[in-house]
């Protein structure tokens, strides 16, 4: 049997999820919304993707403040505004896929906030531009070029922290299955991470357990408020010697299994400009595996992993629990069903769609899809 297509459960304080296979599509930021508000575009994307034949589908970066937010484009989850309209494009697309579960990545960007969009450069942006005054552990830019973000104070540590936990409220108000805290990339909970970003000489700087103690705080708190299943995004590695690194993210993966994590979903990278990524097939895999081996708490490889032989071979190593993929769902939008049909398993799928498969792929549904005149 595939172990792809295999089930498998994602625990919790309330009981847990049941993935019917260990495919996740990964949080994609769109940059479409308004003031942080979902738009037509989600509901289209979202509707879009869970029907791919994933057991999971994971909303994008959504700023638990407006300050918060990567661009003035991305999505946020941080008042009865913002809430109404995520709620509004999530239930319309469920409706038309509702046998896929729902996680949202919860999010601040810290010093990489207030930023252009990508195709428009991405630089950070000027008030006059549209953009806002960014925050950090330190006052440390993201680029040697930028003006610096504000250092937080431990007030503004209490606010942020309390975004989350308002955001966590919000998310299982609107009905998600999942929430996922997002500490990679080198958005805020990664900054005070690494040494890169955070030179404080409180308790949240300097030595490793001060550097983990604002995200592990940040998760202590939306667990005490959310007993659905809530995880954790890492970036396992700065890539830049002396910083960051997989056997510190070990460390932290062991202390998140103590507080009541439920599931790690391993990344790497994003808080330098020095990173010196060793691109290819599987690269982060090693990390998942490390971590896994640490916490053995359930994980989540991602990251060039595009094949269904691949990642079958990542889950038959027992490298990893869960598979993400993010750009390759974005070119076909159907990777489930391709992969079900070239390692025989099966997914749920829209009806209206069942006709479309070939003929030697019929059993990707357990049915046999035929015609209609």
């Amino acid at each position: 049997m595939s172990q792809l297509f295999s089930p498998t459960t994602l625990p919790s304080p309330r009981g847990g999820l049941v993935l019917p296979n260990r495919i996740v599509v990964a949080p994609m930021c769109q940059y479409q919304a308004v003031n942080g508000e979902a738009t037509d575009w989600h509901l289209m994307h979202w509707a879009n993707l869970l029907n791919s034949g994933a057991a999971l589908f994971t909303i994008e970066a959504t700023g638990v403040l407006p300050e918060g937010r990567i661009s003035p484009g991305c999505l946020g989850l941080w008042d009865d505004r913002t809430e109404a309209a995520l709620a509004d494009k999530l239930h319309r697309a469920r409706a038309l896929a509702p046998h896929t579960a729902v996680c949202i990545q919860l999010a601040h960007a810290g010093r990489k906030a207030s930023s252009n969009l990508p195709w428009q450069g991405g630089q950070l942006l000027a008030p006059e531009q549209g953009g806002w005054q960014p925050v950090g552990p330190s006052a440390l830019p993201q680029l040697p070029q930028e003006p610096p973000p504000t250092a937080l104070t431990l007030e503004g540590l209490e606010r942020i922290k309390a975004a989350f936990v308002d955001a966590a409220i919000r998310s299982e108000r609107i009905g998600v299955d999942a929430i996922e805290l997002h500490a990679a990339h080198g958005y805020l909970m990664h900054e005070f991470l690494s040494p890169i970003a955070n030179q404080r000489t409180d308790t949240y700087g300097g030595s490793l357990e001060n550097r983990m103690r604002f995200p592990l705080e940040v998760f202590a708190a939306v667990r005490a408020a959310y007993q659905g299943v809530l995880g954790v995004r890492l970036s396992a590695s700065d890539w830049v010697d002396g910083a960051w690194d997989v056997e510190q993210s070990a460390v932290l993966a062991q202390e998140l299994k103590a507080r009541g994590c439920d599931f790690i979903h391993v990344s790497s990278g994003g808080v330098s400009p020095q990173q010196k990524i060793a691109l290819g097939a599987n690269y982060q895999v090693p990390f998942a595996k490390r971590i896994r081996e640490a916490a053995g708490m359930v994980t989540t490889a991602v990251g060039l992993i595009t094949e269904p032989q691949q990642a079958e071979a990542i889950l038959q190593a027992s490298d990893a629990d869960l598979i993400a993929l993010a750009r390759a769902f974005l070119y076909n939008p159907r990777w489930g069903w391709h992969a079900a049909a070239a390692l025989g398993g099966q997914v749920e799928g829209n009806p209206v769609y069942w006709r479309c498969l070939p003929r030697e792929a019929q059993s990707v549904f357990g049915k046999v899809a035929v015609g209609t005149r």
